[in-house]
């Protein structure tokens, strides 16, 4: 394929875990982060990268070479063993930072997708989920902001190769967000989960992921309520979350069969039938108003097609 020399990419959000799905399952959301990557002459331009960022909370945003974006997008040709390009990096945000959405794997995924492009796509999708994993550290983001849907990620016969199983999601299932005005990072969130656990809980887990695939697939009730039940992490995370229980009532009482910390949080996600969405909506807004809280609460869809990518005309 011919070189480009600008492209652009789209790459929506991501929930993870889903409750026992602990660090393999995760899902693509219709909330996205775009970034437009302009090489440029290298002749006239003595920095790296030149960046800039509009959108949600884009202030707080690096724009140095230590920028994520930019970080990713420096790998990709540091695995090729080439020198990166200069280039223009203009970055949309439309997934807040640091509240379980994904908003560093779309940053991984847009940066290693963007340079594929401009370098000829030299490396396949395989390659570039490889790539986007090993930065991330795990899967369970970056594989669905890549490839779209609601994937599930096992090490196959060694640590360095995957397999990634695309799920059934019934479309009567709304994921329903609620994105506080506070953050949780992903170290703190990490940090206050057990480094061993009883052969029950492991049991627990492995009972109730393999009832959310079925759960998942076909929208039964009773199923999705039990499924997404988890003993590994959320009882342990939800303590860093103010206003969780009194959230979570709420949720269920209006209709939703089950809510989860959305990746490591704070955002939390209502699995609901479409019929309920808006209840459920109005439900956790008010719920965490009456926490002292406020909260950004939208129902949104699966998204199928991962990152996109689009030629400047």
């Amino acid at each position: 394929m011919s070189v480009v020399s600008s492209v652009n990419v789209t790459v929506p959000a991501t929930t993870a875990n889903l409750g026992p799905g602990f660090d393999c399952i995760g899902a693509a959301l219709t909330l996205y982060n775009e970034f437009r990557f302009t090489v440029l002459d290298a002749e006239i331009i003595t920095a790296a990268v030149r960046i800039s960022v509009t959108g949600t909370e884009s202030e707080r945003v690096d724009t140095s070479t230590e920028n994520l974006v930019y970080q990713a997008f420096r790998a990709f040709y540091q695995h090729l063993g080439q020198t990166p390009p200069p280039v223009e990096i203009e970055i949309k945000l439309g997934v807040p930072l640091a509240r379980g959405l994904g908003s560093s794997a779309t940053a991984i995924v847009g940066g290693l997708v963007g340079a594929n492009q401009l370098a000829g796509e030299p490396l396949d999708q395989v390659a570039l989920m490889n790539l986007a994993i090993a930065m991330e550290g795990h899967p369970d983001n970056v594989v669905p902001a890549l490839l779209g849907g609601c994937r599930l990620a096992a090490t196959g016969l060694t640590t360095e190769s995957w397999q990634i199983c695309e799920l059934g999601w019934h479309p009567n299932l709304v994921p329903v967000v609620a994105i506080p005005d506070f953050e949780l990072s992903t170290s703190a969130a990490r940090s206050v989960l057990p480094t061993e656990y009883s052969r029950a809980d492991a049991i627990f887990n492995i009972a109730h992921l393999g009832l959310l695939l079925r759960g998942l697939e076909t929208g039964c009730e009773d199923w999705l309520k039990a499924a997404l039940q988890d003993r590994i992490h959320q009882p342990y995370r939800k303590a860093l979350i103010p206003g969780y229980d009194h959230v979570r009532s709420a949720a269920v009482a209006a209709g939703a069969y089950e809510m989860v910390i959305s990746g490591a949080g704070p955002t939390l996600l209502a699995l609901v039938d479409a019929s309920q969405a808006a209840i459920v909506e109005e439900a956790m807004v008010s719920a965490w108003k009456n926490q002292g809280m406020t909260a950004k609460v939208r129902s949104l869809s699966l998204d199928t097609q991962g990152a996109t990518v689009t030629h400047p005309a």
